[in-house]
């Protein structure tokens, strides 16, 4: 059961809750996703089935779309909705002195992951020093902001505003959404957060857990993706005569290829009579193999 499954993901499971359902669920020998949600997030997120696991890492660093709220003047230890209220005032803000802010924060900034985290520092997940109450240093990254957009403001003694915010790899909205409000004097954490595309994968197309499980029973299976449905790559066709050099890990020229021929080290997507076969890398006027799926 090699592909892609689309999946809208509900608040309260987390990204390996929906890994390991979806192997009960599909039977599948292994599964995996290109990026965590968090389990008060809600939005898409796709699982990599059998040989299509070994394209995830192809697939981490497209840049993701997130509809957030963010709620202002409450300060908390997870940057989110769900820790400890560390400090709250209300705010004397506008939804000027708010976009002002928010202008700052588009294009290439820093950010320090929070404690709260996945991230590992000396062999362990950030969350676990948080867990006993412990804060460790951690080294600054740096993320794309490509788009920050507000939806709604919400005036209240608490202002909540909705953003949308299309960003690179590896961004947490929730730092986002603390940080904005330190800017602004008052403090702020991220109420919600729902992942509207990754990738190619669109909130449109997501399917629920209830809808996955009717299409099992059905014994429909024509919802799963194929392996190559979501790469952003360039084409290279290979002939069958070259198909056997492809799997055994040798290099086809250019004179005997079809397809878009990029700069060196670039990598391709391979198809051989209509069928994805593999990655290979673009290098020296020649195909590498890089994986093989076929």
């Amino acid at each position: 059961m090699d592909g892609i499954i689309n999946v809208l993901k509900p608040v309260g499971m987390t990204s390996a809750d929906i890994v390991r359902w979806v192997l009960r669920k599909t039977r599948a020998r292994k599964a995996g996703h290109s990026g965590t949600l968090d389990p008060g997030a809600a939005g898409v997120l796709p699982i990599f089935l059998d040989k299509a696991t070994k394209l995830v890492e192809y697939y981490v660093n497209q840049d993701k779309l997130y509809r957030a709220e963010l709620t202002l003047g409450i300060t908390t230890d997870t940057q989110d909705l769900y820790g400890q209220v560390l400090e709250t005032k209300t705010p004397n803000i506008t939804e000027q002195d708010f976009q002002e802010v928010l202008s700052k924060y588009v294009g290439t900034i820093e950010q320090i992951p929070p404690m709260y985290s996945a991230v590992r520092k000396n062999g362990k997940h950030l969350y676990e020093y948080a867990r006993k109450g412990l804060e460790v240093p951690r080294e600054k990254r740096l993320v794309t902001i490509n788009k920050l957009e507000i939806i709604e403001w919400k005036q209240a003694e608490f202002p909540r505003v909705i953003i949308d915010v299309a960003c690179s790899k590896g961004t947490y909205i929730r730092t986002l959404c603390h940080d904005i409000g330190q800017e602004l004097g008052c403090g702020a954490h991220m109420s919600f957060l729902l992942r509207l595309r990754s990738g190619k994968f669109t909130i449109n197309s997501a399917l629920t857990l209830e809808e996955i499980d009717q299409f099992i029973s059905n014994g429909d299976y024509s919802f799963i993706l194929s392996p190559e449905w979501g790469l952003d790559l360039p084409r290279i066709d290979i002939s069958p005569k070259r198909l056997k050099a492809f799997k055994d890990g040798l290099a086809t020229k250019k004179s005997v290829l079809q397809g878009e021929f990029p700069s060196d080290n670039t990598f391709v997507q391979v198809f051989c009579d209509g069928t994805f076969v593999g990655i290979g890398v673009w290098r020296d006027d020649s195909l590498f193999p890089n994986k093989v799926l076929c």
